[in-house]
């Protein structure tokens, strides 16, 4: 660094208030910018309140976890002018790529098209803070991308104002180019170098005040959109890893079974472009020069299997343990009471993309490229099982094609080093369809049962106690130690009820409440799916809500209004209900519902109209239901400080089609050990035919300041809102979710080959 530049400035005396932060600059050849040790920083202080998740939420857990390797997260500014970022996130769709380029342009004063953002490799040192879930990114995020990229701001206008001999206060900075009163100008990169760091030093920096965003709050198309519509964009399965060929899996007809005799092993290797198979754990796993050989191979494979961890089981027995492991409710109380029992079966976690990795393991080493949420304890996980030191399993994160909670477990990564290893050769394993339904993760089975006690209008306590199969929280906060917690005889259920009370709260003015969690059956394989206990909870207690409104002939919507707990709560509520103009007439057999949801610091509110006539509910649909159809939705939301509109508002519509689809269609039946649903042709997500004709998005003005979670705000108050309507629009509300799940119109595909034969009918349909 030459002499006359401004030296740096030491952290002493350093005043850190509410938009002046520290932050670091680190060694380096070019401009290195961090944040702060726990640059994250705290919640503003609440008031107490009955439920813990007021208090403290399943978010602000990992906001405070991650906040003590916030300082590892750097922003560089390059000697071309972009600016490098790798996110220790993944990015599955959400969006996180461009509300984080986003943050960084705004505080650069860059253009976002300059940001290059990255999905960092696993990094160990960042212990919690490369956790992706919770609706925590942004939240946890927030603040440390922007002072990295403020104090790298900073100091690039230093080094400028030496370089132009003016004073820095005296420059411009817009659009990457700084700009003198003299009219000197130069991009940020020919600064680049000179404003490097020699050492790491820690400075102060405040952060560009909220009135002067340019960039921020403004929307903004995704940064990866025209590479999606366009095919560019490289998932697991497009890398072109030296070596690898594709692999699949011959798996058990029920779940979680094992090998216990595989016949013609010798057989299938001559098949043409087959190159190995082996049995591993979980079946037995073929290589070959395409995917349809190894669909064929896998098709030809004979196996005895073992018994499954579910062997026999079907929806009747499994709600036949959840209600005998059911906790009872408190005494009864001396006051009316509205009680009721909800069912929701298991659902598919299966995203768009189908689970895959590539792996290439050596000797020595192991290198992983998958879609991961968890990849530290991946990584950690993936060692012990290569018996290798975690330094030597290198993980790369990719781009994945959806989640819904999937890419929290790494099953697939974990097989594919199972199976390199086996066969001595780099793999790209894609688990089938039929593989990801049977043996996938599903959301569990539930019952909920809620008892309010009132006194004529007085709501005098809310009880619910909500049964559960067992959700597997082994990726634990993401790394190795939560993780073995969770995996603990003792230790799962203490995991489950603490995430179940920091995400669970009542929005009500209720009096005394109480909301427990009781879990049952680890045979299944399990996840956290999209707002994990929400859905099923609020649509329980929303259900109940309108029940007491309807025994004391009060308005839905103003019932809510009058005992929800705050004015943002009310404001939704009242957007909502005008937007959508509640309360007008409809016809028989059609009606309006409406429901309220508050999670990670965010309120939403949904107003929707289903039709329920025959001429709907019959609809003709080849193998499938077609049912009532939602035709109107009116979503209000605030989310608190929104970094880019439109992508919150695509949360909120896909937050929306999941809860259509968890109330009316989506759901797994389960007979005799396994899951009829063998792909998405007869897995009754919400489809084109039970769209909406008219959805509405309404972003609420922001009053916290502060940015909330979203991407999973969406679901809860959706699905309630399609099952209160259904029951306005029947007379009879539903008990059972999702409401079709009785009416099975598809013919089950075998478990036996696992992998159904390819249809070659398709353009028979088509239309």
């Amino acid at each position: 660094m030459s002499n006359d530049l401004p030296p740096e400035p030491e952290p002493g005396g350093h005043v850190v208030g509410r938009r002046r932060f520290l932050g670091y600059l680190l060694a380096a050849p070019t401009l290195v910018a961090a944040a702060e040790l726990g640059g994250a920083g705290t919640a503003d202080a609440q008031l107490p309140s009955p439920a813990l998740a007021e208090i403290f939420d399943a978010n602000d857990l990992m906001t405070v976890a991650a906040a003590p390797t916030s300082h590892l997260i750097t922003v560089e500014v390059g000697e071309d002018g972009t600016v490098s970022f790798a996110l220790p996130r993944a990015e599955v769709g959400q969006g996180i790529t461009t509300s984080t380029s986003m943050l960084i342009a705004e505080e650069l004063r860059v253009p976002v098209e300059r940001v290059r953002d990255t999905l960092a490799d696993a990094r160990p040192e960042l212990v919690f803070n490369q956790l992706t879930g919770g609706s925590n990114t942004t939240i946890a995020t927030y603040r440390p991308i922007r002072v990295a990229a403020a104090l790298a701001r900073e100091r690039l206008l230093a080094v400028a104002a030496a370089e132009f001999g003016a004073a820095a206060q005296d420059l411009t900075l817009r659009d990457g180019m700084i700009t003198a009163a003299s009219g000197a100008a130069a991009d940020i990169g020919a600064f680049a170098e000179k404003a490097a760091s020699t050492r790491d030093r820690q400075v102060a920096v405040e952060l560009g005040p909220r009135e002067q965003h340019t960039v921020i709050g403004t929307p903004h198309n995704r940064v990866d959109g025209l590479a999606a519509v366009t095919g560019r964009k490289k998932f697991a399965m497009d890398l072109d890893v030296p070596g690898a060929m594709p692999a699949m899996v011959c798996r058990p007809p029920t779940i979680n079974g094992s090998v216990a005799a595989a016949s013609n092993l010798a057989e299938v290797r001559t098949m043409p472009g087959v190159t190995d198979v082996a049995v591993i754990s979980t079946g037995v796993a073929v290589r070959a020069e395409t995917f349809g050989q190894c669909i064929d191979a896998v098709r030809a494979l004979e196996v005895a299997w073992k018994p499954g961890t579910a062997e026999g089981k079907s929806d009747d027995s499994v709600l036949a343990e959840l209600r005998a492991a059911e906790a009872p409710l408190g005494p009864p109380p001396l006051a009316s009471t509205v009680e009721a029992e909800f069912t929701f079966q298991f659902r598919s976690n299966s995203a768009l993309e189908p689970n895959c990795a590539v792996a290439d393991v050596r000797r020595d080493r192991a290198d992983i490229w998958s879609c991961l949420k968890s990849p530290i304890v991946a990584q950690q996980t993936i060692a012990a099982d290569l018996g290798m030191p975690v330094g030597a399993v290198r993980v790369h994160v990719t781009e994945g094609g959806g989640s819904f909670g999937r890419k929290l477990f790494f099953d697939a990564a974990r097989e594919a080093a199972e199976i390199s290893r086996a066969v001595g050769k780099p793999v790209k394993l894609m688990w089938h369809r039929a593989d990801d339904s049977r043996q996938g993760r599903t959301h569990p089975m539930a019952i909920s049962r809620v008892r309010l006690a009132h006194s004529g209008r007085s709501v005098l306590g809310y009880e619910q106690r909500h049964t559960s199969v067992s959700t597997d929280w082994s990726h634990g906060l993401g790394e190795i130690i939560t993780a073995m917690v969770g995996k603990l005889p003792v230790g799962d259920i203490g995991f489950s009820e603490t995430m179940f009370q920091l995400s669970v709260s009542l929005p009500y003015e209720f009096g005394s409440s109480s909301q427990l969690l009781c879990e049952t059956d680890k045979g299944f394989n399990t996840g956290s799916m999209r707002n994990v206990y929400s859905p099923d909870v609020t649509c329980a207690r929303e259900l109940v809500v309108d029940r007491l409104a309807a025994k004391l002939g009060e308005d839905p919507y103003r019932f809510r209004h009058d005992f929800v707990q705050d004015d943002r709560s009310r404001a939704v509520l009242a957007k909502a209900a005008e937007l959508g103009d509640w309360g007008r007439p409809m016809p028989a057999g059609t009606a309006q519902g409406i429901a309220f949801h508050a999670e990670y610091r965010g309120v939403t509110a949904a107003l929707v109209e289903i039709d329920c006539r025959p001429g709907t509910v019959d609809r003709p649909i080849r193998d499938g239901v077609a049912g009532p159809r939602v035709t109107r939705v009116v979503f209000a939301v605030d989310a608190g400080l929104v970094i880019n509109p439109r992508g919150l508002e695509a949360q909120m519509m896909g937050g929306i089609m999941d809860g259509i689809a968890l109330a009316l269609t989506s759901s797994l039946h389960l007979r005799d050990g396994h899951f009829l649903e063998a792909s998405w042709d007869n897995y009754f997500y919400t489809r084109q035919w039970n769209v909406p004709f008219d959805l509405h998005v309404e972003i609420m003005p922001d009053t916290t300041g502060e940015p909330g979670g979203a991407g999973e705000l969406g679901v809860a108050a959706a699905m309630s809102a399609v099952a209160c309507a259904y029951g306005r629009a029947t007379g009879t509300q539903p008990t059972r979710f999702p409401i079709n799940h009785d009416t099975l119109l598809f013919t089950p595909k075998p478990a036996v080959p696992p992998v159904p034969e390819s249809p070659t009918d398709g353009l028979e349909h088509a239309r």
